[in-house]
């Protein structure tokens, strides 16, 4: 393996009032920040007065808290990071992940080890929840039904289709690296020059759905999708669709505006 850790990083994190974006910061800053060539982007999609505070705090050379007066969604947030970086990788990282070294440097290393030629465009680790447990958010596929199962209440519908939830959520995935078509939004290493490529995030997707529609268009454009499950990460995975009708109805609209952009798919 190179030593070729001169490579720069832009992470890409879009906030809106989330309490657990310190505890992210707080991991980036004790396990990146300083040891390699990092810089944070923060941009905060309208959050209150008392927040921003707080957020600015731990603004430096290397965190950079950008202000927003309107929460214009998730890929927004992303796409105007994206518009300020000349960093060779575009790391996209949630407000409730905790980085760690081993899984910063393995993916890292993976992308600074190819050839400029390379097709891999992204790398998306093994996410997991805070007791340890993974999230399964890989995806080989994407269908009506299967989305609309997930948010059944009872618990015998869905034991009936199993096997199905199952193969849905990849539960299948062996420990090695693998090319995969769908990766969570998350945490997606990828690299800038792909990701510019194709314009970055669709803004017509204020949120749900905006990463499978950029990982379609990753594959689209002939790179491929890395996941790398040696690299592990935890994600604190608000669910916000599941817990209130705001977010069902968000979730909902993303869904349409995805089907109709990439054909439905019921089954």
């Amino acid at each position: 393996m190179s030593n070729n850790l001169d490579k720069t990083v832009t992470i890409s994190i879009v906030t809106y009032n989330s309490q657990y974006v310190f505890k992210t910061l707080d991991s980036i800053k004790a396990t990146v920040l300083g040891q390699y060539p990092v810089k944070v982007l923060v941009h905060d999609n309208g959050s209150t007065p008392e927040y921003l505070a707080q957020l600015k705090a731990y603004a430096a050379d290397d965190v950079e808290i950008i202000e927003d007066q309107e929460n214009l969604g998730f890929g927004h947030g992303h796409n105007a990071n994206l518009k300020l970086t000349a960093s060779d990788y575009f790391l996209i990282c949630n407000p409730d992940i905790i980085l760690n070294q081993n899984a910063f440097e393995q993916m890292y290393r993976i992308l600074a080890d190819q050839d400029a030629n390379d097709s891999l465009g992204m790398l998306t680790p093994k996410i997991v929840g805070p007791d340890g447990t993974t999230q399964h958010l890989v995806r080989r596929k994407l269908d009506v039904f299967d989305y609309m199962l997930r948010f059944v209440p009872f618990k015998w519908v869905k034991k009936l289709f199993e096997k199905r939830l199952a193969a849905y959520e990849c539960r299948d995935l062996t420990d090695r690296r693998q090319v995969i078509q769908y990766g969570s939004g998350a945490f997606m290493f990828t690299r800038t020059d792909v990701i510019r490529a194709i314009d970055g995030f669709d803004e017509r997707f204020f949120m749900y759905f905006e990463d499978n529609d950029l990982c379609d268009r990753i594959n689209q454009s002939g790179h491929t999708i890395l996941y790398v499950p040696d690299a592990v990460v935890t994600h604190f995975y608000g669910m916000a669709s599941h817990r209130s009708f705001k977010g069902f109805k968000i979730f909902l609209k993303s869904m349409a505006q995805y089907f109709n952009k990439w054909g439905w798919r019921f089954f």
